[in-house]
Parts: structure tokens; sequence; C-alpha cells
């Protein structure tokens, strides 16, 4: 009963809304637009007050309109309302009150009639079809009415709460519309014309029943009046005969009576009110809508070869390492070691240096290396404090900053940092302000809290220093305190004091610093048990022995050259013969004259040092190199080291050196060593070359191929995995499964002798030092997490690993992997000695639409004229073309010694692309070669048929809606002022530097501590108060220049609680233009005291 009263009376209501907005008076309003949307929807109120019924507490005016559109019957025919709307047409205009009188005579035969309430929200039955939405067991209205009485004589709350089928039912409604008004605004017709329904009795009764249940909704809710004239229904309401109006009694009551007159209160939940709301609300369109980022779409696609090779072997097996070998008497930690020989064999040699003549200058015992260690650790623990409080604690990371020609004092160093349980942080010797990295060096220390550097006199009087003679600030680096570790500098420990002596623990040792492909600098942590447990696993694979004498060639800070020349050597009890890289530069065969001298068992060298003594072994005959058992190349991982391994070989073989003896390793930071090959003595299987096609191996294939050919890859293996280690080779990108047999992968390694993270970056340590390997059905190999090492390679024959790549190397252009090192062999191999000066080329990426293209960077020598060098980089082109079937983006020669050097003499190449992205490599020839490599150049923009953002930020403009706006959060009011908080300061901090002032010459010429500025600004608070007799509240003209003066007034001010009003000085020289103005300023500020300088 009451649905079919509640209908009639909103159809009632419809023909009264269709008068207003179809009225032929009113179609002429439409255009005129000269008053506001708000002062329509007020106008609008008024006529419709004497139709429909108010609500307590409710404005008319805000009352939501429900707007039913009906069929064309209702119009006469042949009227305007019947013609079609424009598109452009809008139902919500800008509305007159031009022709208020005539719409008021339209109205008036509607005058004595009352209306219900306009309904809060449009039906949910919206944008859900009338027979999907029709409720469970609701056949007839009969029954409708009976669950309504029934309801009403249970409780006097809302009707629907002992209802589960319709409450189900309207639950199911509400998911099933619970998309954005805006979007069901969007589907009418502009024009308009009604939509087709479906004339059921069903669907009636759920049209009306839902429309009944908005009217519900009226409790303690706060009216919605959010959306005037933005409500429309979209289905059209079917004319059903049986519909009655409701008594005339329901006119301003908010109570509800059914057909028997029992009272029915309207009030129903809050949430489901604030649910309502939500959905009722307009979605806001996603950003990509208004702007759209199409210029991925116009780039041509590059698809992938049909024909290119893939992998067809099986799926590789992890490769497990010979067992580590266990020794009764190695000692339980790397100090215990030290402390051993140190007390048992002191007067047994440690470490010999070479100055630059190559003659011995100092030989350190492992005696000397105990006690002057600590020495050391007693003087960083108990000597270095600040305020009676230790500077430094256990834990605590110190850098060493010690140059390449100083082993001696490195050494000592870092074993006293050991003693005093302190981790040292080896980085290279800051030379200048601007070396290439020092700047990410900096951002090293600062992420690792780095407060102290221990290092040389020597080296410390040749860093930069200030005008006050102290070591300047480099850029990026936290402030230090430089401790110089010679003899004159350190304390002997009383005899009661003994450094503590533990077993090997996960605590960190030190920290290895590490340069990423982008140029980025991160430390690498090594506990002392990983520590320990590679000294045993080189140990073991290289078959150290007590006494046995090492040359080292490679810088002995960090990489093979700490591992081999500092650790594992007092591990050992070796001694080790260090070759500065300065006597490198002198004599390229001074190593190997060492080698000859002291009869050395192992040389660690780099495949570079024995291409430099290939070029000068023309002045020595009479050396030997018989006495090698193990000549361990580095850097056997590069690929091409091979050529100068065989170069080597073939003249030094008459002078006794063995082709066994040469044993090639890959390392990395992360993993440490890797692979080595053995010696011969350890029975290991002959070593291996594989000869790759270079066209294959671009895809990541493995296919053997003749040397005949030009691009082919010959490289040699790297020996065996070292001992106790899990390796295994996955993929490069995506999910890391393992690769097939025939397939190049990064290698990765589960050991307990690899590096366990990078200091203070959790995120990158996860996707390095924990990854899980799985299979190809997504099965973990292991349950022991795997360190990646950068090394692209597979595992050969025999169980020998391969090493094609690094991955900082890597360049992908067009989805080929190409290595950096190899395509610097192919320019080097065009006539390097005529044009490039000393080998120094550069090879990196740079990102041109959305694909990496390759730059070639070389420095020309300068006796080389313009047109040789763009001939012999024509030829570098064509070679790099034939051979990897790449293309060069650019060519670059620049003057010679022009290029970022890094400290052991190499080409730093993320600073040389850094140089190169921002326009400072400043070239001599350049040749651009994108025509060739750029090959997904966009395709032509079309125009776009729809509507563009542009235009629809302008239509949302003329429409008066609000473009969105932004703001950040509410900052709470502090309670403590700035004086306040300066006399916190002086208490608290009162040493900390606040302010420096600098002279044109850019050195300091004033300061200002918390203390010192306190004490200023109250002695200018004293004289304000008692010689200017100023009262708070009273404005002071500051006129100073700019410094540590004008901050000490203005305080000063604040303290007197006056107003500070800086003024600039006027010009000593120029007072008859600058003068006035401060004159002014006085005047129109009304300043009661002026505080000035005296002009120079």
């Amino acid at each position: 009963m009451i649905k079919a009263e509640f209908s009639a009376s909103l159809l009632h209501f419809s023909n009264t809304e269709y008068m207003i907005h179809h009225n032929p008076f009113l179609s002429l309003s439409l255009s005129v637009g000269d008053i506001t949307q708000k002062g329509y929807e007020k106008k609008r109120g008024k006529l419709l007050a004497p139709y429909i019924p108010q609500i307590q507490g409710v404005d008319p005016s805000l009352q939501i309109e429900h707007r039913i559109q009906t069929s064309s019957q209702v119009a006469p025919p042949g009227s305007k309302q019947n013609k079609p709307r424009a598109a452009n047409s809008r139902d919500e205009c800008f509305r007159s009150d031009l022709h208020t009188e005539a719409v008021q005579a339209a109205l008036a035969k509607y005058k004595e009639r009352k209306m219900p309430m306009p309904s809060k929200r449009r039906s949910v039955l919206v944008q859900s079809s009338v027979e999907a939405c029709t409720p469970p067991d609701t056949s007839s209205a009969s029954e409708d009415e009976g669950s309504l009485r029934r309801q009403g004589r249970i409780a006097s709350s809302s009707p629907y709460q002992a209802h589960p089928s319709v409450e189900h039912w309207f639950n199911r409604v509400i998911q099933g519309s619970s998309t954005s008004s805006s979007a069901s605004s969007t589907s009418s017709h502009p024009g308009g014309r009604p939509h087709h329904a479906t004339n059921t009795t069903s669907a009636s009764a759920a049209t009306v029943l839902a429309d009944l249940m908005a009217h519900t909704q009226l409790g303690h809710a706060p009216p919605d009046v959010t959306g005037l004239s933005e409500r429309s229904v979209h289905a059209e309401r079917p004319q059903v005969a049986s519909v009655r109006g409701l008594p005339r009694g329901y006119t301003h009551t908010s109570v509800m009576e059914t057909a028997d007159g029992v009272p029915v209160n309207s009030r129903v939940s809050s949430k489901i009110q604030q649910l309502l709301n939500t959905l009722k609300r307009p979605k806001r369109p996603p950003l990509r809508e208004f702007f759209v980022d199409d210029f991925e779409e116009l780039l041509d696609v590059q698809h992938p070869d049909p024909n290119q090779p893939k992998p067809e072997g099986g799926e590789m097996r992890p490769l497990n390492g010979e067992p580590l070998g266990v020794v009764t008497n190695w000692p339980p930690s790397l100090l215990a070691s030290l402390q051993r020989w140190g007390t048992t064999q002191p007067k047994s040699p440690c470490l010999t240096a070479l100055d630059n003549a190559s003659k011995p200058i100092y030989t350190l015992t492992y005696g000397k290396l105990w006690t002057r260690s600590q020495k050391l650790a007693y003087t960083l623990l108990n000597k270095l404090s600040t305020r009676n409080e230790p500077l430094l604690r256990p834990g605590d990371r110190v850098a060493l900053v010690f140059p390449n020609n100083d082993p001696v004092m490195f050494m000592v160093a870092f074993y006293g940092c050991l003693l005093a349980e302190l981790v040292p942080v080896p980085i290279e010797v800051p030379l200048t302000r601007k070396d290439a990295g020092s700047q990410q060096v900096g951002f090293l220390l600062g992420g690792c809290g780095v407060t102290l550097a221990l290092t040389t006199d020597a080296c410390q009087k040749g860093l930069p220093k200030a005008q006050t003679g102290e070591v300047v600030t480099f850029k990026g680096w936290p402030r230090l305190l430089w401790f110089v570790t010679d003899g004159k500098h350190v304390v002997k420990p009383p005899k009661d004091w003994h450094p503590p002596i533990r077993d090997a623990s996960n605590e960190i040792a030190y920290i290895e610093y590490k340069t990423s492909k982008e140029g980025s600098t991160m430390g690498i942590t090594v506990s002392h048990s990983a520590m320990l447990a590679h000294c045993h696993v080189l140990t073991q694979a290289c078959g150290y022995t007590e006494g046995e004498i090492i040359t080292n060639v490679l810088d002995f800070k960090r990489d093979a050259g700490l591992w081999h020349g500092v650790l594992t050597s007092v591990m050992n009890r070796m001694h080790v013969i260090s070759i500065p890289y300065s006597l490198m530069k002198v004599n390229p065969l001074s190593w190997i004259q060492k080698v000859h001298t002291y009869k050395a068992r192992v040389a660690v060298v780099k495949s570079r040092d024995m291409h430099w003594s290939l070029l000068a072994q023309r002045d020595q005959r009479d050396i030997s190199l018989s006495s090698l058992r193990m000549l361990i190349v580095a850097d056997g991982a590069n690929p091409w080291s091979i050529s100068s391994c065989d170069a080597f070989l073939n003249v030094f073989q008459a002078r006794g050196l063995r082709p066994e003896v040469i044993c090639p390793c890959a390392s990395s930071s992360e993993a440490m060593t890797v692979a080595i090959r053995r010696p011969p003595e350890m029975g290991v299987p002959p070593p291996g070359k594989a000869v790759l096609s270079m066209s294959v191996l671009s895809y990541g294939v493995i296919r053997v191929d003749t040397d005949e050919k030009l691009s082919v890859l010959t490289v040699q293996d790297v020996g065996q995995v070292m001992p106790g280690a899990l390796v295994c080779v996955i993929r490069v990108e995506g999910t890391p499964y393992l690769c097939r047999t025939d397939e190049v992968g990064e290698i990765c390694v589960s050991s307990s002798s690899t590096g366990i993270s990078y200091y203070g970056l959790p995120g990158m340590t996860k996707n390095v030092f924990e990854t899980i390997p799985v299979t190809s059905s997504g099965a973990p190999i292991s349950d022991r997490p795997f360190t990646r090492t950068s090394l692209l390679g597979f595992i050969g024959p025999d169980n020998l690993v391969f090493v094609v790549g690094k991955m900082d190397g890597l360049m992908v252009v067009s989805g080929r992997r190409h290595n950096a090192d190899d395509v610097v062999a192919t320019a080097l191999a065009v006539e390097p000695m005529k044009f490039v000066y000393r080998g120094r080329i550069a090879v990196f990426s740079v990102s041109v639409l959305h694909d990496e293209r390759i730059v070639v960077v070389a420095e020309q020598r300068p006796d080389a004229s313009e047109e040789d060098s763009f001939q012999w980089m024509s030829r570098v082109l064509q070679a790099i073309d034939s051979i990897h079937q790449a293309g060069v983006y650019c060519l670059a020669l620049v003057p010679a010694n022009t290029l970022p050097r890094a400290p052991l003499g190499g080409i730093h190449s993320s600073e040389t692309k850094q140089r190169f992205l921002e326009g400072a490599l400043l070239p001599c020839n350049v040749l651009m070669c994108p025509h060739t490599c750029v090959t997904n150049l966009p395709k032509p923009r079309q125009k776009q048929p729809e509507l563009g953002p542009a235009s629809m930020i302008v239509g949302n403009l003329v429409a008066g809606k609000r473009i969105a706006q932004a703001c950040g959060r509410d900052v709470s009011q502090l309670e403590d002022n700035d004086q306040d908080v300066l006399q916190w300061r002086a208490q608290a901090t009162p040493d900390h530097p606040l302010f420096l002032l600098l002279n044109a010459k850019g050195t300091v010429a004033n300061t200002a501590s918390c203390v010192q500025l306190h004490k200023r600004a109250e002695r200018v608070a004293i004289a304000l108060m008692e010689r200017g007799r100023l009262n708070a509240g009273d404005h002071v003209a500051l006129v100073y220049p700019p410094g540590i003066d004008l901050i000490a007034t203005f305080y000063g001010c604040l303290y007197a609680g006056c107003v500070p009003v800086t003024v600039r000085p006027p010009h000593p020289q120029n007072l008859a233009t600058t003068l006035p103005t401060v004159k002014m300023i006085v005047e129109v500020t009304s300043i009661s005291e002026c505080s000035t300088c005296c002009l120079p």
C-alpha cells in the first residue's frame, strides 16, 4: 500500500519537475546564463516550496531532486520537448530568473496538491537491469504489504531489519551497483530520451521498493546536499495502474505511517548512510585519462628475430667444490695466527716494501707486526678522546687512507684496528678535491659513520690543506679527524694490557668498497668467520705452506691483493714482496726481477702487468722464472686476458716458465674468490679453452665455432670451484631460474667464505647476498642462500668454470648482450699504438629511446692529425659492426691525459660516462652514427578523434568545476620561540658551530658557536634596554651587511622583545642614492632605534 501511494506521489512530483525543465518559457533562459548555479538552485527551491513537503531541519533549496524521465506521451505532440537536444547541450545549465512569473503561472494548477519530499539519492537500481535486481520472494504486492505490516507491529526501527531476504537482495544490489555516479551519468542520453525497460509488475515493485528504502535514510545522518543537479534515473518508470498517492496527513513529519496507520520510524543506521554517500560519490578519473604518455606506443617495436638461437641443453645441476679439509693446528681466528707467529716466530719476515728504484726500504717481521699493531690498538682505544670520553668504541668504523707505495703502514693499521675490535674501511688517497669517484667514496664513509681516518705522516702532508693548515673536507665527505699512525704518535701499552683474541664470529671484520656500473660506491661487509674461512679456502686451493715467498703486484687494500698479500699470508707465515704501482710504471719488469731474486714460489699479477712486461723484456736476459709454481692471474675472468697469458708464455717459456704454472682465477667483491685453476701437482685436469661464436653468444647461448672466423671469442677456464662451495648459474633477468647447460648466466656461490651484506643497504643485500635459485618447476635447489658474483659464464667440461663477461660491463642493445671489454679489445685491435694514447679507452652504454646505445671514448695521441683520426674511427666502426654486429652510437676522441683515471691508472668508466652525459668531456673529434643503431624511431603522431586532455580541462573550467588542488599537511605550532631555542642550544651544545663567515678569498673570517651567539645576543639586548630605553614591541633597524653581526643583533632584538627590521646599509661610495632608501625605510616602519656598524 505504502509503495503504491509513494510511487504515485513521486510520479506527481515528476510532473512538476517536468514542467519546470520543459516549460517553453524556461527554455528561453537556458541560453542567458546570467546567474550562478547556486543562485539557480535557490530560485528553484523557492518556486517548488509550495509543492514539496518540508523535512524539519533541512532547507528545501538543498533537498536533492529526484528526476524521473517520463515517456513521450507527457508532452504534447509537436512541442519543443520532443525535438532532440544538441550534442553539446547539458541538462544542468545556468538558468536566470528572467521568467519567474511565467514559471509560477505554469505551475499554478498544481498549487493545491501536496507532494512528498524528493528522494535523497537516486534508486539503487540505476546501473543494473530491472529484471536482474528483482528481490527474491516478492511475487505479489500483498506479500510485500503484509511484510511491512508485520514489521511495523514488531519494532519501530527500520521496516526492513527483520526481512532477511530483502536485506540480502539489497546488499547484492549495492554490490552490483558500486560503480561511480560519474560513469552512470555518461550513459544517459544528452537529449533526455528514455531508455528501454521491461514493463513487468516485479520490476516496478522492485523499483518502488528501492525508492522507498531510499526515503528511510533520514535518521541522524546529515542531509545530503552534494549532488543537487547530478542525479538522474536511467530506467524509465513504467506506469502502474494500481499506484495510489500517500495520505494528505503526510506533510512535515519525519515518521511514516503504513496503510494501517501504524507509525514507523524512518531512522536507519548511520553506517548505511555513509555507505550510500560513498557509492554516490563521483569516481575520480585516474591521471592517465587526462595525460596519456603515448611515447612508448609511438616507438617502433623491435620484434625478436624468429631465427635467433635458443638454448637446447638440459637444466644444469649445482656444482659442489671439493671438501674443505680440516687441519688440527689451524688457529681459531686470523688474529690468533698473528699472535702465534708474532710470539713464536718474531724474526720471520712478513712483508718487504720496495721504493721506486726497486730497492727494499723496509722488511716487516711478524714480531714487529704484532707489537706495532698492539701499540696502535691501545692508542686508538685509550688515547683518543673528547671531553674525557673515548672517541672510538668497539665496532666503530675507521677509514684507512694509505698510499699504494706503503704496504707496511697499511698492514700495521689494518691489524691494529682488528685488535682494537674496530672495523677498518680501506679507501684510496684523495689527491685533489675533484678526484674521479671521490664524492661517492665520501658517501660511503658517511653511510658507515666514519669519523676517524688513519694515515701516514707523508700522506697527511700531501693532502690538500685549508688556510688553517687542516686537511680540507672533500666534496661529499663527512668531517673526519685525521690520525697519523707513525711511531711517534702511538704509545706503548702497559704490560698488563692485552688485546682480546676471540674466536672468529659473525661480527664485521672489515668493509671493502666496490664501485658499481652506475658509479655508486658500496661497502661490502666481511665477517671474521668469512675472513678466516676464505684464508682456509685459499690455502687449500693454492697449496700454500709456511715460509713461502709470494710476489704481489696488486693493490694490497682490496680484492686479491688484500686476500693473498695481507690476510692469507699471515695465516701461513708467508713472506710477501710488495711491488708498488709507481714502480711498475717506471720498471714493468720489476716483479719478474724480484721473482728471480727472491726465488718466489707464487706471484699474483694481472694480465696488464704481463702485457707491460712483454714490452720491456728485451732489456733483460739474465732472469729465470723456474722457481714459480703458481702465476695467479687475478683478472683471469676477463675474456681477453688469454691473449696476454699466451703471449707471456711464448716469450718467457724459454726462461723457465712452465705452461701449467699460469693459473687464472675468477673473483668478485661480493663472493671473493669464486674459482681458481689449481697448480699442476694437485692432480687437476688440463686447462681448457673454448672458441665461441660471438654472434650466438650475444643471445646468451653457447655455440662452439672455429678459429678461422673473426667473430669468435676465445676464452680460457678459470679452474675449479673453491673448496666447500656450491656453485650454480642462473638467468640474468627475472626469477633466478637455473640456466641450461648451453646457456650463459650469472654465476652464484653459496659458501661460508663470501661477503655478508652491503653496509646500510638491506634491499640490495637481499637481492645479491640472499638469492634463492630455483628449478624450472619453481622448487629451490637448496635451503642455503646464494651470493650473486656479477660474473657471466657457464660450467664447461670437467666441471671447469668459464667466464665470458661481467654484469658491470654488460650492454643490452636491441635485445642482444655485448660485453664492454670485448668492444674495447676490438677497438684496440685497430692500430692502437698509432692513434690511442697508451691504450686508454672506455666503452659504455647510454639510454636513447628506451634502449641502450654503445659509446666509445678514447684518448688521442698528441701527434695524430684530424684526418688520420677520422680514418681510424671509421675503421673501428666497421670492425665493431662486422665482429659484434652492433652499431656505435658515438665515438669520441679526447686529448691525452683528460679522461678520469682510477687510483691504479685505469680509466674510470662510470665517471667518463657521467661526464659524457653532462657534456663535460670536451672531445676533439666526434663521430656520431645514430642512423646505424637507433632503429626504433617514433612513428608519426596521428590526430586523435576523441577529446584530448586539454579539451577536458577547458570543459571543466567552463562548467564551473573547481580544478584539483593540493595542500600540505598542517604544521603544528611550536611552543618554543627562536630565542628559547638558541638559549637551549647554548646550554645543550655550546661548542656546536652554527655559522661560518668566509671572506672574498674563500678563507674563514669569523665563526659563531651556540654559546658565542647567545652571549653576543644578550649583550645586544642589554644595550637596547639600558641605553636605548626601548620597550617591548618597538622597531629596531639593523643596518648591517650580511654576516654574523647581523645575526647576533637579530637575536638580541628578540631577547629584548623588539621587532628587528633588517636594512641593507648604504654604499659608502654612493651615499647620495643609497642613503635616502635607508631613511625611507626608517620612516615607514616607525623605527625607534637604529643599530648599525661603522662604514669602512
